[in-house]
């Protein structure tokens, strides 16, 4: 991986932090701040459902021609804004996060069979360049089949960590006092990423797809 490409993997690593930290962040701080000034816990809600749609509208319209990321993450989003419109019930509101949980542990798991699954894209915007060979992983996913058999793996275990996520969530919007969820709501998603990146690093770890010298490489390094 050159210089050049290197700073792309960069800056679309930090703008999908900013754009998680954005559409998790500002609804649930607009929540409260709409209920401090009286605004109903159902308005509230909606008014805040339509925010990360925003964000990703933004963002198609400024790339243009969006990746697999950028059509899994817009369709996500606009299509959990238009549900919230049609949805009248507070509870029903705040467990919509966790029903667009599930059908994205879905999308993670149908990928599976796809050309590249979801947890290969999103983890090559993080590390693509930095741990491992130096290749770029579309050659590693061309050449290894261990490469792409890891990545499958990965992606299951993603998939059914969402699904896992998504019925928490559900639990918590029918059971629990709807001015709780919110903020509770930001308490997991911190934690499940924790546990995510744990559980995923106990697979990834000793797969070796971290280290350029481990035998995972190793036809690679023959090759050469």
């Amino acid at each position: 991986m050159d210089l050049r490409q290197g700073h792309a993997a960069m800056s679309a690593r930090n703008r999908g932090l900013l754009t998680l930290a954005v559409d998790v962040g500002v609804p649930i701080g607009l929540y409260y701040l709409l209920r401090a000034a009286d605004v109903g816990a159902y308005a509230a809600l909606l008014i805040c459902s339509f925010v990360p749609g925003l964000s990703v509208v933004s963002d198609l319209v400024r790339r243009r021609r969006p990746d697999r990321i950028g059509v899994f993450m817009t369709t996500m989003m606009l299509t959990g804004a238009a549900v919230a419109s049609l949805i009248h019930d507070p509870r029903l509101l705040l467990a919509k996060d966790g029903w667009f949980m599930a059908a994205g542990g879905l999308w993670f798991l149908v990928s599976v069979r796809g050309d590249r699954p979801l947890a290969f894209l999103f983890t090559r915007l993080m590390i693509e360049g930095r741990l491992g060979p130096r290749e770029s992983w579309d050659v590693l996913w061309d050449r290894l089949p261990r490469f792409r058999r890891i990545w499958r793996v990965a992606t299951v275990i993603y998939g059914v960590g969402l699904i896992i996520d998504a019925l928490v969530r559900v639990v918590m919007a029918h059971t629990l006092p709807i001015d709780v969820v919110p903020g509770l709501s930001a308490v997991q998603y911190a934690v499940w990423l924790v546990l995510m990146q744990v559980a995923l690093n106990l697979y990834l770890v000793p797969s070796g797809v971290y280290n350029p010298h481990s035998r995972l490489y190793a036809d690679l390094r023959h090759a050469g």
